[in-house]
């Protein structure tokens, strides 16, 4: 039986370098799918790809193990791409490139697609989560402050986030963005940009 996320989170923090190892074998094929579909370019989604598991290892103790940990793991992906077509953008516009402008131009209306379809996915979430969910995402408050500003307990909080989190996923789904995996399929991951959320 495959060891849970939330048990290899613990021995994680437990300094236990094999239970990450072993959540990045887990989730590779779908954070790279993720980045693939966002750069439309191998090595970048590579380079990214490899951004996102570092900044899942600083920030592993921030997540909920009582909650999925696919859609906060699809999230930071989506964010580092975000940052990554922003640099490439500013590399950009300070040198002339060297890429073939029609590629440019294919990977930017890629990017620029799926940025569309997030958006859209976003703004159908209740209003509630909608902003909890940017608060703790593009606003990168904790959720102490989101609760503080809200005016609500932090567990409600926590809710916001996880249901926001878990609604972007299905819309996103059902709109054949991007692809997903059975529920209970413990075999490993396929190269679907993104597996469904466990619960």
């Amino acid at each position: 039986m495959c060891e849970t996320n939330a048990a290899l989170a613990e021995r994680y923090r437990g300094n236990d370098e094999h239970a990450f190892a072993t959540l990045v074998r887990r989730y590779q094929s779908l954070v790279f799918g993720v980045c693939m579909r966002m750069l439309a370019h191998r090595e970048d989604a590579e380079d990214v790809t490899q951004e996102t598991f570092s900044r899942l290892a600083k920030h592993l103790d921030r997540w909920d193990p009582t909650r999925p940990l696919e859609p906060w793991l699809v999230t930071i992906a989506g964010n580092r791409c975000r940052s990554f077509l922003a640099r490439r953008r500013h590399w950009q516009s300070l040198s002339a490139t060297t890429e073939p402008v029609s590629e440019a131009s294919r990977q930017a209306e890629a990017a620029d697609s799926l940025r569309e379809e997030v958006r859209l996915a976003v703004a159908k979430l209740p209003r509630r989560q909608r902003e909890a969910f940017q608060m703790f995402h593009d606003g990168s408050l904790c959720y102490a402050e989101i609760a503080a500003r809200l005016g609500c307990p932090l567990g409600t909080v926590k809710t916001l986030v996880h249901r926001a989190r878990a609604g972007l996923i299905e819309e996103l789904r059902q709109r054949d963005v991007i692809a997903g995996r059975a529920e209970g399929d413990s075999s490993t991951p396929t190269t679907s940009p993104l597996s469904e959320a466990n619960g």
